[in-house]
C-alpha cells in the first residue's frame, strides 16, 4: 500500500508480543499528537484499554509497545514544531509567548540542530538572554536565572491528516461520501480539559468562529463568555481575557462525517436514560454532540469511546458497555441505540 496517497505519511502501531499491527482510525491519534498540550490518549483495543504518552511514546500497559511511522517520499521531510511550555500555554519557537519575546531561533532551526545531535544542546538568545536547549532531558534553561522550561517536539497537523484511513474504514456505497464535514474549536480548559465553543454559553459557536476564521485566518475575533470578553488570535492559537490577561490553548480540529443522499435508509437515534426516568435525545441544544455525529463514530468503532460536553461538564460514552460517564462525578447513565 502506497501510504503517502493523499497526504497521509504516518501509522500509528501497536505491539503485543513479537508482532506490529495497525491502530484502525488512526488520524485520531495523530490529531492529538500534534497538539502540544495534548500529554497522551486512551484507545480501546482488545486487549483493553491503552494508554499512549506522546512525551515518551510508550504505552502504560504492560507488554504493549506502540511505534508511529513515517512514510515521506525520498528528498521530502516532515513539518515539526518545536514548543516551549511557557506559565500559561505552550508556545512555539519563533513566535511570542504571554510574558516573552519572540525567541530569535524558529522550530526549524531548533529541528535542524536535534537532527544532527540528538542527544545534544543548542544554544539562543531572546533579546540579551542567553539560553541552553538540552535535547537529552527536553528542557529549556535561562543560562542567568537557571528557570527551566518543558519542551515538546510535535509534527504539524496538515489539513488531510486521517484522509486515507477514513476513507478505507468505511464501506464505499453509492449512498453515502465520506470526509469533512466541518470544524470544531475548543479552548484548553480547567483540568487541561478540551472544551468546545458553545452559542448557549459563548457568544460564538465552533460554525461560527470558523466562519470568520476564513475571512481571516490571520485575524483575530472578540467574544464574550458571561460578564468577560476575550479575543481569539486565529495565528496563534489561543485566546485572553481582555481584563486579566490569562490565555488558552485553542485548537481546530476536523470533524469527520458521512454526507448522505435522498436514497439512503433513516438514520439511528442515539438516546441517554435521564434522572427523571425518560429517554433523552442527544442534540445540539443539550450538548456538543448529536445522533448523527455519534452513529459515525460508532460506526468507526462498535466496541470504542467518544467524548463530548455540556455547558458544565464532560463525558465519555462507551458503545461496548452502552453507559455514558460524567467525567468529573463518575456517574454513569444507560444508553440506547435504536434503528429507526
Amino acid at each position: 500500500m502506497d501510504k503517502h496517497v493523499n497526504g497521509k505519511y504516518y501509522e500509528w502501531q501497536l505491539s503485543v508480543g513479537h508482532q506490529w499491527l495497525k491502530i484502525e482510525n488512526d488520524h485520531v491519534i495523530e490529531t492529538h499528537y500534534c497538539h502540544p498540550g495534548a500529554k497522551g490518549i486512551s484507545i480501546n483495543t482488545s486487549h483493553g484499554v491503552v494508554f499512549i504518552d506522546f512525551d515518551t511514546l510508550q504505552a502504560n500497559n504492560p507488554g504493549i509497545k506502540v511505534q508511529r511511522l513515517s512514510f515521506l517520499p525520498r528528498g521530502q521531510t516532515e513539518d515539526i514544531g518545536w514548543y516551549f511550555r511557557d506559565d500559561q500555554l505552550w508556545c512555539e519557537y519563533g513566535t511570542q509567548g504571554s510574558n516573552t519575546l519572540s525567541s530569535s531561533v524558529s522550530s526549524r532551526d531548533v529541528e535542524q540542530q536535534f537532527t544532527t545531535n540528538p542527544q545534544g544542546t543548542f544554544r539562543f538568545t531572546v533579546g540579551h538572554t542567553p539560553y541552553l536547549i538540552d535535547f537529552s532531558t527536553m528542557t529549556q534553561r535561562n543560562l542567568i536565572t537557571g528557570l527551566q522550561r518543558r519542551l515538546r517536539r510535535r509534527p504539524k497537523l496538515s489539513s488531510n491528516t486521517g484522509a486515507v484511513s477514513l476513507t478505507s474504514a468505511l464501506p464505499t456505497t453509492s449512498s453515502s461520501q465520506t470526509g469533512v464535514v466541518g470544524y470544531r474549536w475548543e479552548f484548553m480548559g480547567v483540568g487541561e480539559q478540551w472544551t468546545e465553543y458553545q452559542a448557549h454559553i459563548c457568544s460564538f459557536d465552533s460554525a461560527a468562529i470558523e466562519r470568520q476564521y476564513q475571512l481571516n485566518k490571520q485575524g483575530t475575533l472578540n467574544f464574550k463568555i458571561n460578564r468577560y470578553s476575550y479575543t481569539l488570535d486565529f495565528s496563534g492559537m489561543y485566546q485572553v481575557n481582555n481584563k486579566f490577561g490569562t490565555r488558552r490553548s485553542v485548537r481546530r480540529t476536523p470533524i469527520y462525517g458521512v454526507q448522505h443522499n435522498i436514497s439512503s435508509g433513516p438514520q439511528a437515534q442515539w438516546q441517554f436514560l435521564d434522572m427523571d426516568g425518560s429517554w433523552k435525545d442527544y442534540s445540539k441544544g443539550i450538548c456538543s454532540t448529536s445522533s448523527q455525529e455519534i452513529e459515525f463514530q460508532y460506526k468507526l468503532n462498535p466496541s470504542g469511546t467518544m467524548t463530548f460536553s455540556t455547558r458544565n461538564f464532560s463525558y465519555e460514552l462507551s458503545f461496548s458497555a452502552m453507559t455514558q460517564r460524567n467525567l468529573r462525578t463518575g456517574t454513569t447513565r444507560t444508553v440506547r441505540r435504536l434503528n429507526q
